[in-house]
């Protein structure tokens, strides 16, 4: 009777729901706002262990990639990194051809000797520092947007050139609260990253589309990458002389397992989240921004999948493009289903309200915070066509490649032109001085034509024409349909009309003119450089038109509006926290090092459904499709799971878990953060959102928001058990 006593209890308390704790938060002031909660729900480190500056912590394992495209984290002595499969899915494309498909058979080194160099650097923080003082003593409201801005740089300047100093790392001064705070960052950046193992597509990428942001879910979502630095273990360029780079700090690696109510931290960069966005905002996303971005985005997937059933190596070319559209398309699917059914827009609207009515109540309050509320209103309604067109310019126009890559010779035109530039009249400069500018000017083009050269190989290695004209010709037929006509360039509408509206001929023409859908025009060109050439070439001439007038009619509209759009929400916020002094406000994410807490456990997403809070190796095989790309099992993975070859990364029943939830808060960026137990060690990897929260970014949802990591168990038991890699996982700390 006492046993199934105990396992009620654990049923129980496997679907019990667990409520989602909304906050990225600076590591720094963990001791003075998160620390108590976050031992009350299982957290055994102290706050130094957990971020120092003097000392090794936790902040010490974890890297940004590249800008802050997604998050690692160590997991060795040796510079082991561990991060997501989609996040080194760049790589593994760009060293995978057909005689050596990493994406279809995986990667794995079997020796440092035969790692492969990422492309990417890594950078790791040294510290953080508050500098909100410092900023807004040489600020006031009665600014204007440009000296506010010039007066931000011209100090974030100087703080940063004193915190680096004569080191070798670089530093930046961020906004926070929409420009009511300011932080000051300083990190040590390391270029020489090289990939070391990667589990093949069906096992990174199981389920694919039909799977992403979804629960449950069966995806080995890694990676792993080593960072390597000098003989003095410092930030070094590639070279084979490098050594595997000693961090201050490695995660161990738990081998116990996550339960129900679990502490669960991650650590990351998460890259952005708009929760101070109005109603107004809301109504932008729902009738502007997303509906575009959905619908463009589709017909672009649609050219890269017709290209690529062509031929294997369209398909690898075009692979990592494809993900990088697909994931946010289906993103955008969700998220305006979510801000719908939860009914996002009342919520802030009721927020507003309350807002106003505080403001109301005192004299001061109603100076201040004069107009701000209505300012959005005004802001979203003046600048709403012309955020169409912004939203056109880069999901449609600069989505076709030939027109993105044409723009790189725009520097090289405009050095052109100056030379031919004849001077004025009443030009005050001597012959002296104007054949120093002249003599410059040719430099600046040699150098600009030895940087285009030097960048066609990478342009070209992964492009194909033909589905680049596809895109262009419906890319095309959007932009010129969709913008209104007083929004469009004359020169554009009178290129259309000269094909009479026919946009597939319009492709073919100007495709078979233009020297940028083809490597040994470019080649060509490039030997013998002329601005006539580039001004009469066709695609160039639709790049610099739709470009020239949105600078010209477009660009002065939007930065009018925000004149007083950017006023609203800087104030927006001010007010918001000062209304509710009581309440802790964590601040928008924006790349930056923060940190989320909360536990593992499942949730109920409608009526009648209950998701547990794991999922297990049989999943991999109810799923299995072998007629379907998204859901091929490789046989060996099969026999393993068949077989319950586990090893030790089985869990007490003798299962294989997969992936794990928690109600921890992130957002892209995140992508590849460690999730760690309460003594700090590493419980999973942080991959995915749920599709129940995809309105989360804007309005995070208590109920609903979860994290979907893969277990840690099973990236081990493919390293080890699948790839036979197990020389990697001698490296790492295992805790039983």
């Amino acid at each position: 009777m006492k046993k199934i006593s105990i396992l009620i209890a654990g049923f129980l308390l496997a679907f019990a729901p667990v409520k989602a704790d909304e906050g990225m938060w600076l590591p720094m002031f963990v001791k003075r706002l998160n620390y108590v909660d976050m031992q009350k729900q299982g957290l055994q480190l102290t706050p130094e262990e957990i971020y120092s500056v003097n000392n090794s912590s936790l902040k010490d394992a974890i890297v940004r990639l590249g800008r802050g495209f997604c998050t690692g984290e160590i997991i060795s002595d040796q510079g082991l990194m561990l991060t997501n499969h989609h996040c080194g899915f760049g790589v593994i494309q760009e060293n995978s051809t057909e005689e050596h498909n990493y994406l279809d058979d995986g990667f794995w080194a079997m020796k440092k000797e035969d790692e492969l160099p990422a492309g990417f650097s890594v950078s790791f923080l040294v510290r953080m520092e508050d500098v909100s003082k410092s900023v807004n003593a040489l600020l006031d409201e009665d600014m204007s947007l440009e000296d506010r801005a010039k007066a931000i740089k011209q100090i974030s300047d100087s703080l940063e050139a004193a915190a680096v100093g004569e080191s070798d790392y670089t530093a930046n001064v961020k906004s926070f609260y929409n420009g009511n705070e300011f932080y000051l960052f300083v990190y040590e950046t390391f270029q020489d990253v090289r990939l070391v193992g990667a589990p093949p597509s069906s096992v990174g990428k199981y389920g694919g589309d039909t799977d992403n942001w979804m629960w449950p879910r069966h995806t080995g979502d890694f990676t792993m990458f080593r960072v390597y630095a000098d003989k003095d273990n410092k930030p070094a360029e590639y070279s084979k002389d490098n050594k595997p780079y000693t961090p201050k700090h490695s995660l161990p690696i738990s081998l116990k397992g996550v339960e129900p109510g679990d502490f669960s931290m991650i650590f990351g960069y998460p890259g952005s989240t708009d929760r101070y966005l109005t109603s107004e905002g809301i109504n932008y996303e729902l009738e502007v921004r997303q509906p575009a971005s959905v619908k463009l985005r589709r017909q672009v997937l649609d050219a890269y999948q017709e290209g690529m059933d062509m031929s294997e190596k369209t398909r690898i070319q075009y692979a990592s493009k494809f993900a990088g559209v697909a994931n946010y398309w289906k993103y955008f699917i969700g998220q305006q289903a979510g801000l719908k059914r939860l009914k996002v827009y009342d919520k802030k609207k009721g927020q507003e309200d309350a807002l106003v009515a505080w403001i109301e109540k005192d004299e001061d309050r109603k100076r201040l915070y004069a107009g701000v509320i209505d300012g959005f209103k005004t802001g979203y309604d003046n600048m709403k066509e012309a955020n169409r067109v912004r939203v056109y310019l880069n999901e449609a126009i600069f989505r076709t490649e030939a027109i993105a890559y044409s723009f790189q010779f725009s520097g090289l035109k405009s050095s052109y032109d100056a030379l031919d530039e004849k001077p004025a009249k009443d030009d005050e400069r001597t012959k002296e001085q104007m054949a120093e500018e002249t003599e410059k000017t040719a430099e600046q083009i040699e150098k600009t034509i030895t940087r285009l050269k030097g960048g066609i190989d990478g342009h070209f290695k992964d492009y194909d024409m033909a589905i680049d004209r596809d895109v262009f010709a419906a890319m095309m037929k959007d932009y010129s349909n969709d913008i209104p006509k007083e929004n469009q360039p004359e020169s554009f509408k009178k290129m259309i009309g000269k094909f009479k509206g026919d946009f597939n001929k319009m492709a073919s023409s100007m495709y078979a003119k233009s020297i940028f859908g083809s490597k040994a025009k470019v080649e060509a060109f490039l030997e013998k450089p002329s601005a006539k050439v580039l001004a009469k070439d066709p695609i160039y001439m639709v790049q610099s038109s739709i470009i020239g007038h949105f600078r010209s009619d477009i660009l002065p509209i939007i930065r009018k509006e925000n004149e007083g759009l950017q006023r609203s929400e800087r104030l927006f916020v001010k007010g918001l926290r000062e209304m509710n002094s009581d309440k802790v406000y964590a601040p928008d994410a924006n790349s930056t090092m923060r940190f989320t807490y909360g536990q593992v456990g499942g949730y109920e997403p409608k009526d009648g459904a209950t998701y547990s809070h794991i999922t297990t190796a049989q999943g991999i095989l109810e799923k299995e499709d072998p007629t379907n790309p998204e859901f091929v099992v490789p046989a060996k993975l099969k026999k393993l799971i068949q077989n319950k070859d586990y090893g030790q990364y089985a869990d007490k029943s003798g299962e294989l878990v997969i992936n794990f939830i928690a109600n921890n808060d992130i957002t892209g960026g995140n992508s590849g953060s460690p999730m760690i137990n309460g003594n700090g060690e590493l419980i999973g990897t942080a991959f995915d959102g749920n599709w129940e929260a995809m309105s989360g970014d804007i309005a995070f949802e208590t109920e609903f928001q979860r994290t979907i990591g893969v277990d840690i168990r099973y990236t081990l038991f493919i390293i080890d058990k699948y790839a036979g890699a197990g020389h990697l996982i001698d490296e790492m700390k295992l805790v039983k």
